[in-house]
């Protein structure tokens, strides 16, 4: 089989991570989550203080987004990669309703993403990559050799939201989570740079009412499909 690129997209809480990070297991491949990125620069914005009663410094952040070190680091106990920032292990911090709230007004930002597009672009470049987000397919790797595109409900990824944080022992309120959804929505897909879209050679998958196993399966077959045509 050929080293590919498979670039996964769509919108928030769609189990994109989930989807791509099985994939990347089971066919040995090394799993990017793109979206952590922007995570990870979000926390940093709001550990620095840089928002100012709910107003984003944005000056302060583009003095600073060139020194901040995002890498991944295998966890040799769940074999699964987590997010550093800065020598820091915060895949637990990047994950909060707080973090949720602001993520989508950090990744909006052109100079955020010039600088992220690059390091995404740098860490496969080896290809054997699978790399989710929202722009994957449409910009950072617009020549991937299988991009999949998957969509859900707002409700049901808002349930799968709180599923998520109430099985990591954060509670929080369904109706607090349908918005954030919406809202990422709405910013991910009409911001000016790099929104939210669907390629136009992608392959669309609405995962709403779709087992993790049979999402896994078809995924599978998709990249059996590329790898050996």
């Amino acid at each position: 089989m050929k080293r590919i690129v498979v670039a996964i997209d769509g919108f928030s809480s769609c189990g994109k991570s989930t989807m791509a990070r099985n994939l990347a297991k089971t066919v040995n491949y090394t799993f990017i989550d793109s979206g952590a990125m922007y995570r990870a620069v979000t926390l940093y914005a709001l550990c620095q203080g840089f928002f100012e009663q709910n107003r984003l410094n944005e000056e302060r952040l583009r003095e600073k987004i060139h020194t901040l070190d995002i890498s991944f680091i295998r966890n040799p106990e769940t074999g699964q990669n987590e997010t550093f920032l800065n020598g820091e292990n915060v895949e637990n911090a990047i994950r909060s309703m707080e973090v949720a709230n602001k993520v989508s007004r950090i990744a909006a930002l052109s100079f955020v993403r010039s600088v992220l597009v690059v390091k995404q672009q740098e860490l496969g470049k080896g290809k054997a990559v699978v790399m989710d987000g929202r722009d994957i397919g449409t910009v950072v790797f617009p020549e991937a050799e299988l991009k999949i595109f998957v969509t859900a409900l707002p409700e049901v990824r808002a349930q799968r939201r709180v599923d998520e944080l109430s099985a990591k022992g954060l509670k929080v309120q369904f109706e607090e989570v349908l918005f954030n959804v919406c809202e990422r929505d709405r910013i991910d897909t009409s911001r000016q740079d790099s929104p939210l879209r669907k390629a136009d050679d992608a392959i669309e998958l609405d995962n709403s009412y779709l087992t993790i196993d049979e999402q896994q399966k078809w995924l599978l077959e998709q990249f059996i499909r590329a790898t050996t045509v």
